[in-house]
């Protein structure tokens, strides 16, 4: 996992409420040996563990001083007291084997002889047995020791688990505080229609290329719109999209196509008006088929679930754009 730059964090309007309160825990000697951070997808939550990382280990008396010997060690990434588990390369699992070795190395003496602080993110792809192996370590911490946890869906961890850990929320930045910070981190760009892609992850399109995302998007969007219409070449573009490397983007405009067709479809019928039974959707819209939509809709949230699988990619997005199809 890359490091986050400490003067980007700072400058993170949406993030300054949980820092702050981290900062404060620790000057008040209560850091907790078990930290739940609650995120969503691109907010921040890696950024903010890192941080708390930070002031865990930095010795001095403002943490975190950015000088140190701990501190100089952290951002070189060579700190031999931080420790960090997720899953392993395409895995989507954090497994028992990680966990075990995770807790063996949070029962020693640090190295530096100061604290030692482990991150888990995202903590809620361990599996069963990952989950029981820390528990033990959560019931018994070593003193000096603190385990970072973060998750976007808390509720998939077991409530043993969430009981030992004091949770940290984190907001939801408002769509013009990050494109405001994204324009200072990176300059202008179509940074809206970037996060009309991802949804609220600055974070998440601080790694990207505005310009790119916004490209596939309005392509997405053109073909799409062809396909309704039966002028789409359906297996070419299945092809082209099942075997690129931004099938993840176009999927994602795929789902907001769809949804923002639902949500007009439902605003203009309202719920008594008769839904159509035909197969398609006509080009103008003015009678959408909301049975097709949703049915498209669930097979794009299968797809994006299944995407890093050996499913071929290629021929479910044909059924998909044929679904869409007025010549299927």
């Amino acid at each position: 996992m890359s490091l986050f730059d400490l003067q980007t964090l700072l400058d993170t309007p949406w993030l300054e409420p949980a820092l702050g309160q981290l900062r404060r825990a620790r000057s008040a000697g209560r850091f907790p040996s078990a930290l739940l951070i609650h995120d969503q997808r691109g907010i921040g939550g890696e950024a903010v563990a890192q941080f708390a990382a930070r002031l865990v280990l930095c010795r001095e008396s403002e943490p975190p001083c950015g000088v140190c010997r701990d501190c100089r060690l952290f951002e070189a990434q060579q700190h031999p007291d931080y420790l960090r588990v997720g899953p392993v390369e395409d895995s989507k699992l954090i497994r028992v084997e990680q966990v075990r070795e995770l807790c063996e190395q949070l029962a020693l003496t640090a190295h530096g002889g100061g604290a030692t602080v482990a991150v888990l993110s995202p903590a809620d792809s361990m599996n069963a047995n990952a989950a029981n192996a820390l528990l033990k370590t959560l019931e018994e911490p070593r003193a000096g020791a603190s385990l970072i946890l973060v998750s976007a869906v808390p509720s998939r961890l077991p409530a043993t688990i969430v009981s030992r850990c004091q949770r940290l929320a984190l907001a939801t930045p408002a769509r013009s505080a990050s494109i405001a910070w994204l324009e200072r981190r990176r300059g202008p760009g179509p940074w809206g229609e970037v996060l009309d892609v991802l949804g609220a992850a600055p974070f998440e399109a601080l790694t990207l290329d505005p310009g790119e995302v916004a490209r596939i998007k309005r392509e997405t969007g053109r073909a799409l719109d062809a396909a309704v219409g039966g002028s789409l070449d359906i297996s070419a573009t299945a092809e082209h999209w099942g075997r690129s490397e931004d099938l993840e983007l176009r999927l994602a405009c795929f789902e907001n196509w769809l949804t923002a067709r639902i949500d007009r479809g439902a605003r203009r019928t309202g719920p008594a008006t008769e839904m159509r039974n035909g197969a398609h959707l006509p080009e103008s819209e003015s009678d959408l088929n909301m049975t097709v939509l949703l049915r498209v809709l669930e097979g794009v949230y299968d797809l994006r679930a299944l995407r890093l699988t050996s499913i071929n990619r290629p021929l479910a997005l044909e059924l998909l754009l044929r679904g869409l199809s007025s010549r299927h």
